[in-house]
């Protein structure tokens, strides 16, 4: 997902926050450590921390500082990631067994918390508008996830929720990436709001193209079986389309069954292609990576904001 050219402008600090994360991390308590240790060992793909850094850099940032907020947004994100494996029951993150399996539920919710009272550590340190930002997301992402499960419960798909659920889920962290190191500076309203457009737009885009390759990927490239949004009842982009054509009923009982029955995900796939939902939306994808673009156009021009169109178009063209 990081290019060449994104890489090489930001590839000395990427590696000195690897180095400060353990350092932000490290505990007297051996449970956290090993947690924490297979969390900076993994990896990832570090993009939203990359996010900051190319943010800052098209500010004008060259400083420390850009790695303290870079760190407070991955530790939210890792956070909410072992929450979500323990909720979701997953069996591995990054190729590794979930930390809840490994450790326990206990373990892995407080390790999460955890990480949460570093992020709160760090924010300490900064203008209070920051902290202001992250408790707003930390809320709405919480509310995500609480929406997301309502709407399988009831049964209640509609465009308008899904929206809502991929905003507050991934959108909203994306967004504060990017605003963040405006708010550290107090960037005049224009900036921080071509931010927000951006981080929004291109995390939308970001989920529906996961939501995408969930239905349509290769299994054994996508590390897991195809349609797992389906066996937990979810209706994503390219099913809500479906739910508009004359298949809406028979596509609303395999979610209500969640795909429980043998061949239900490969109807839902075949119909997909056949019904032209897919291309309409690789169609939507390629709209909002459009205004993501051109949000940042009030920004000047630089290698940094150049980064940051590069990631948001290469979205529209991601395989995994």
């Amino acid at each position: 997902m990081l290019g060449t050219p994104t890489l090489s402008l930001i590839q000395p600090a990427l590696s000195a926050f690897e180095e400060r994360m353990r350092e932000v991390l490290a505990s007297k308590v051996e449970f956290i450590r090993l947690i924490n240790g297979d969390l900076v060992g993994a990896g990832g793909k570090r993009f939203r921390p990359a996010l900051v850094m190319l943010s800052a850099r098209a500010l004008g940032i060259h400083d420390l500082r850009e790695l303290d907020l870079a760190i407070a947004v991955e530790l939210l994100h890792s956070a909410t990631l072992l929450h979500d494996d323990l909720i979701d029951d997953a069996s591995t993150r990054r190729g590794m067994e979930a930390a809840f399996r490994k450790y326990g539920n206990a373990v892995s919710v407080l390790s999460g918390d955890f990480m949460l009272s570093r992020v709160l550590k760090i924010l300490s340190e900064h203008p209070s508008s920051l902290t202001a930002e992250f408790a707003e997301t930390s809320m709405r992402i919480c509310e995500g996830e609480v929406l997301q499960f309502q709407v399988a419960s009831y049964r209640d798909y509609s465009m308008e929720n899904y929206l809502e659920i991929i905003t507050a889920k991934t959108a909203v962290l994306m967004a504060t990436a990017v605003r963040a190191p405006a708010l550290m500076i107090d960037a005049p309203e224009p900036i921080l709001q071509a931010l927000t457009t951006y981080g929004l737009e291109y995390g939308r885009a970001f989920q529906i193209q996961d939501d995408l390759l969930d239905l349509t990927a290769d299994a054994s490239k996508l590390g897991k079986p195809i349609g797992g949004d389906l066996r937990e009842g979810k209706a994503t982009l390219p099913v809500l389309y479906l739910l508009e054509t004359e298949h809406a009923e028979e596509v609303r009982e395999i979610l209500a069954r969640r795909a429980s029955e043998e061949g239900d995900v490969e109807r839902v796939l075949d119909l997909a292609h056949s019904m032209g939902v897919i291309q309409k939306s690789r169609r939507e994808i390629a709209a909002r990576v459009k205004r993501a673009v051109e949000a940042l156009q009030v920004l000047p021009v630089s290698p940094a904001r150049q980064a940051l169109e590069h990631l948001a178009l290469a979205e529209a063209e991601r395989a995994l």
